[in-house]
């Protein structure tokens, strides 16, 4: 029987900047971030109160697994900001924004 979800993905563009954001200006705590070849990582971040669900900041390159036309069409879509959906919770909007 399945308990819980401990890992979901974001797709991102960039995983530098991507780290960036979530650890430097959301709060976010490194989990992971292991070389595993040639311009490849698993990069996982979490919220800092929610240390057993891990973030895979997971990029979007052309690859086996995104052929050219996927993966240029995907990176259309983040950089439209209409790809994926989550919802985070904080204790004030405001100060967080």
């Amino acid at each position: 029987m399945i308990t819980k979800m401990t890992a979901t993905n974001v797709n991102v563009i960039d995983q530098d900047s991507a780290y960036d954001f979530y650890v430097n200006k959301l709060g976010f705590k490194l989990v992971d971030d292991i070389e595993m070849g040639p311009d490849t990582r698993w990069l996982t971040v979490s919220p800092p109160e929610q240390p057993d669900l891990q973030i895979v900041l997971f990029p979007v390159t052309v690859s086996k697994m995104f052929p050219k036309e996927v993966a240029e069409n995907l990176i259309d879509l983040i950089k439209k900001g209409v790809f994926g959906c989550g919802v985070f919770t904080c204790k004030d909007i405001f100060a967080t924004y």
